[in-house]
């Protein structure tokens, strides 16, 4: 049985998920959905003292937090239930050239075949090649040589998939390798920590999943020191957990407030979301309470705005955020307030546009140094709150 994820394929190569599996998985999602509304509450704000009052209104809102939950849960598993993976195989002639070729290699395949879950995918030539092999050879192989013998086999680009094993080894196992995406991204950072604090409140993270999109978070913790990098630093952890466990980018968004405005401790970091597709180019831009971002594109540099309040505060989140289409050589600057705040007194979103316009630096790593060096020349040398900028160049993978 070939797992890869959390969908299985038969030996028959037929659908992932039997009509067994799809009444089970329907099931659950109508349990979890019955569960969600028995939770639902209407909070009157009426009757008794002004504790019990904020206690009811705390408690209502945990529940609120809990159902949303559920009912998110519901959905990825009827979504599930519906997704069909099939496998089509090789001809033969591939097949044999492949199998003679890794064994040369001292790679044994057992298997082999085209993965794929809608006809558009297919049509499109965005199909996951599944192997079975292992090898004798001491130490392994790695996974990125077995993808550059099949690209050179297909005449197609392909790279293993973000989840493979980083090595064939003596166990037998499936490897996944997918159609190496148009665009890669390299990332660059530049910080700068509060004068007097031992550690910055803003934290970064990357996130690559296995159907090409890499989204990029960036959480300022309010205040700084450990109190505020603890708090970007859980903002960041669940949203990672749900985006990973399949959650839609403005959902994940919504359930991480509503768990942070029913916390016993404040929360109020802001967050910053930059989620590419690159296959496509496609790039959606979603924040709360988070500076402007630039995208840079030669000299043109437009400001990505969005007027929108921290986490943790009550908020009604039903935002899809702003997309944009991505070439070769644009740039994304990601910025924390600690950036902007030195800057404000001289109009700082112009004065950044205008200085990232007349940057003829490729480098991100580099563009994300001036950026910081920049906003210390206008506050002085002075560091009264962290700064972080993130760098994100765009570039065509080959």
């Amino acid at each position: 049985m070939v797992i890869w994820g959390k969908k299985e394929i038969g030996k028959d190569r037929d659908s992932v998920l039997t009509d067994y599996g799809k009444k089970k998985l329907l099931t659950y999602a109508d349990s979890f959905q019955e569960l969600a509304e028995s939770l639902v509450v209407t909070y009157d704000g009426v009757g008794g003292n002004r504790q019990e009052i904020l206690e009811r209104k705390r408690n209502s809102q945990k529940q609120e937090v809990i159902c949303k939950n559920m009912t998110e849960v519901s959905k990825i598993l009827t979504d599930m239930a519906s997704e069909v993976f099939r496998a089509r195989p090789l001809s033969e002639r591939q097949y044999k050239k492949i199998v003679q070729l890794l064994r040369g290699e001292r790679l044994q395949v057992t298997d082999l075949f085209y993965l794929y879950d809608t006809e558009e995918a297919e049509s499109e030539g965005r199909l996951t090649l599944g192997v079975r092999m292992r090898t004798d050879k001491a130490g392994g192989i790695r996974t990125r040589e077995v993808s550059d013998m099949l690209s050179v086999i297909l005449d197609e680009r392909l790279i293993p998939a973000p989840t493979a094993d980083y090595l064939v080894e003596r166990e037998e196992k499936y490897f996944f390798f997918v159609k190496e995406p148009v665009f890669m991204v390299m990332p660059g950072y530049a910080k700068a920590i509060r004068e007097g604090e031992r550690m910055s409140g803003d934290n970064y993270s990357l996130i690559e999943s296995v159907d090409g999109k890499l989204t990029v978070l960036l959480s300022d913790g309010m205040g700084s020191g450990e109190k505020a990098a603890r708090d970007s630093e859980k903002v960041l952890d669940l949203m990672e957990k749900m985006i990973e466990a399949g959650y839609n980018i403005p959902t994940a968004m919504g359930l991480v407030n509503s768990a942070l405005e029913a916390c016993e401790e404040e929360n109020m970091s802001t967050l910053d979301v930059c989620s590419m597709d690159l296959y496509s180019g496609m790039c959606r831009f979603l924040k709360a309470g988070a500076a402007t971002t630039f995208l840079k594109s030669n000299a043109y540099v437009e400001k990505i705005i969005m007027n929108t309040l921290p986490l943790g505060i009550l908020q009604e989140n039903g935002s899809e955020g702003i997309e944009r289409e991505l070439i070769e050589n644009d740039y994304i600057i990601m910025v924390t307030d600690g950036v902007t705040d030195a800057l404000a007194m001289s109009g700082y979103e112009d004065m950044l546009c205008s200085y990232l316009g007349d940057l003829s630096e490729r480098n991100p790593e580099v563009i994300a140094s001036k950026v910081l060096q920049f906003a210390l020349r206008h506050s002085n040398g002075r560091i009264t709150d962290d700064m972080t900028v993130v760098v994100l160049g765009i570039f065509r993978a080959r």
